[in-house]
């Protein structure tokens, strides 16, 4: 496959994961949060085992490690910004007290970081088609979580299901976008700066919002469990590390 193909089934397919969300109707709150925490906690770990063992590596082979890691803190501080002045957060429940009830807000928010998004791993497709893959995988596995949470966010805010489902398929379209502006730019500039970029994002999403959601928990057994589910997300990132490697 063309980079340009990958960039686009990759950002469709990321846009059709915002559908997941309205599963969280049919479920109780109580399970629903059962579902979501140890999702959150593969998330958490998949985002992480992405960015240190794909898109930190290949910005620094390709950037310098001192170049790459301006790259990265600017990706970090990006994303507090967001979520400072856009008083976003990523809490992946379904209660309204959960974040504050301004639908709108959350939508244009959740715009925002798939369009981020979108460059990050747009650009990882151009410069190494396995980075591409593992970043997409990284990004998907939080996407579901996410969009489970927005979509009882909407519902119990007052969108009737139909239009939260549009809105937020909508807003999930912005990653594709963002990737195409990546690519487009590519003909002119280098990328890989957009890959450390991203990585910045992918460990300040994993380290601010997903992990404090799952280590708050006195049950061990649920600890055991969140912790497991985080492991193995992070392990299964370096496995894929290490198949492309050969």
């Amino acid at each position: 496959m063309t980079s340009l193909a990958w960039i686009v089934c990759g950002g469709l397919l990321m846009s059709c994961i915002a559908l997941v969300g309205s599963v969280s109707v049919l479920l109780r709150p109580e399970t629903l949060e059962r579902v979501l925490l140890p999702l959150v906690a593969l998330a958490a770990g998949t985002l992480l085992g992405g960015a240190l063992f794909h898109m930190i590596p290949e910005g620094i082979n390709n950037l310098g490690a001192l170049t790459a890691g301006v790259w990265i803190l600017a990706g970090f501080a990006t994303f507090l910004a967001l979520e400072q002045f856009l008083h976003w957060h990523h809490c992946h429940r379904a209660e309204v007290s959960c974040r504050q009830p301004v639908t709108y807000l959350i939508l244009l928010g959740d715009g925002l970081h798939n369009f981020l998004g979108g460059l990050a791993i747009g650009s990882a497709f151009l410069i190494n088609p396995g980075v591409g893959i593992t970043a997409w995988v990284a990004a998907a596995a939080h996407e579901v979580p996410q969009e489970l949470g927005d979509f009882g966010v909407l519902v119990h805010g007052g969108w009737p299901r139909k239009r939260a489902v549009l809105w937020n398929f909508a807003s999930g379209l912005t990653f594709l976008v963002g990737a195409l502006v990546a690519y487009a730019v590519s003909f002119r500039f280098d990328v890989t700066p957009l890959i450390v970029f991203g990585a910045g994002n992918f460990i300040y999403i994993a380290a601010s919002d997903l992990v404090p959601e799952i280590k708050a928990h006195a049950s061990p057994a649920r600890a055991a469990l969140h912790f497991a589910c985080f492991v193995g997300g992070a392990v299964a990132l370096l496995a894929l590390a290490r198949a492309f490697a050969h």
